[in-house]
């Protein structure tokens, strides 16, 4: 069942158009994100979607219900709508507990009803034992979580952060991006989530939406965006990749001379011929210091460059009588010297045309 619709949802200041005709659809409970560079659009279509901001064409619908459309907005309080900021907009002066009731006592529910669900998402967020504290005495992730616990009690319809996670440091990001997934799979409320992060978005997401130049490039699980990119923007954008030029002659893609099979296993349409964009990832190849005994596909090569992630090795390597330039991965511990050689071996099943 569809929750939450934009229409070709359309924001311009004069003759500059920050979102341009963004039409997509969210089921009842489906968590989207909203990922792209800073000014693609993505923050200004959640504030259409909030209420904050008037389109200047297309609509936003609700279980059918239309609250936006140019000159006929329903403002944001009417909504049944959470939104959550990138500053957690937490009162300095309540309690964790009295913050986190706020939205309840609003709504007029009696004082009983207002303690009791407020212990329970207390208990839920874990933040039980700091229910008299007040954020002044709260760590960056403690006020994240009253954040949400304040969002989430009212039971909204839709539920909104933007980039939520930016003032935190990287281990505590880590930690809540799996702690906003957590919340929303024990809650299923449809959630728009807004950032530039791809990791946030990849490890929070049922689909992403990536934005550039206010457009949507793709919406699609997290794993197809990765591995099936339709766009050079997306593809160069989600995750690290080799954009290479290549040919399809009789039916196989040609890399620099090198046949990686038939093009029908990297997503091209049957009949296509001719120059196509590639996308490789440095983890469809692997760098190896002896050539295998299996018939895999396996190209002499030169290491160029090498840096050191902690996580894995990043190579630069160029295969022998071509003129590219490879990025590969490879583990920690397989360490290969510059001016090594070195055989790398591909995955024909992982190469991507783009468009």
């Amino acid at each position: 069942m569809l929750r939450l619709t934009l229409n070709g949802l359309t924001k311009a200041y004069g003759p500059l158009t920050v979102v341009d005709r963004v039409d997509l659809s969210l089921e009842e409970g489906e968590f989207v994100s909203l990922l792209g560079p800073s000014g693609c659009g993505k923050t200004t279509t959640l504030r259409m979607i909030a209420g904050f901001v008037d389109p200047t064409g297309g609509s936003i619908s609700v279980d059918g219900q239309t609250l936006s459309a140019p000159g006929a907005v329903v403002p944001p309080e009417r909504r049944g709508m959470s939104m959550i900021f990138q500053s957690y907009a937490i009162w300095p002066h309540m309690t964790v507990a009295e913050n986190v009731g706020f939205g309840l006592k609003l709504r007029s529910l009696p004082a009983a009803e207002v303690k009791r669900r407020v212990g329970e998402m207390l208990e839920v967020v874990q933040l039980s034992h700091l229910a008299h504290r007040y954020p002044a005495e709260l760590s960056g992730g403690q006020q994240q979580r009253v954040a949400l616990a304040r969002a989430v009690v009212v039971k909204p319809s839709v539920l909104l952060l933007d980039e939520p996670l930016s003032n935190l440091d990287a281990n505590l990001r880590e930690e809540m991006r799996f702690e906003i997934r957590r919340l929303h799979d024990e809650f299923r409320i449809t959630t728009v989530y807004v950032t530039h992060d791809q990791s946030e978005a990849m490890a929070t997401s049922d689909r992403i939406a990536v934005m550039n130049a206010g457009r949507i490039e793709q919406v699609d699980a997290p794993h197809l965006l990765y591995t099936r990119p339709r766009t050079r923007f997306v593809a160069g954008f989600v995750g690290r990749t080799n954009l290479l030029e290549a040919r399809i002659e009789g039916g196989d893609l040609l890399l620099d001379g090198v046949n990686l099979g038939p093009a029908a296993r990297a997503g091209v349409a049957a009949g296509t011929r001719g120059q196509v964009l590639v996308s490789l990832r440095p983890q469809a190849m692997t760098v190896l210091t002896a050539p295998p005994a299996d018939d895999a596909l396996v190209l002499a090569a030169e290491v160029l460059e090498r840096t050191y992630l902690g996580e894995a090795w990043d190579y630069v390597v160029q295969p022998e009588g071509t003129a590219l330039r490879l990025r590969a991965a490879a583990p920690p511990l397989e360490a290969h010297e510059v001016g090594m050689r070195v055989w790398l071996r591909l995955d024909p099943r992982q190469v991507a045309v783009v468009a």
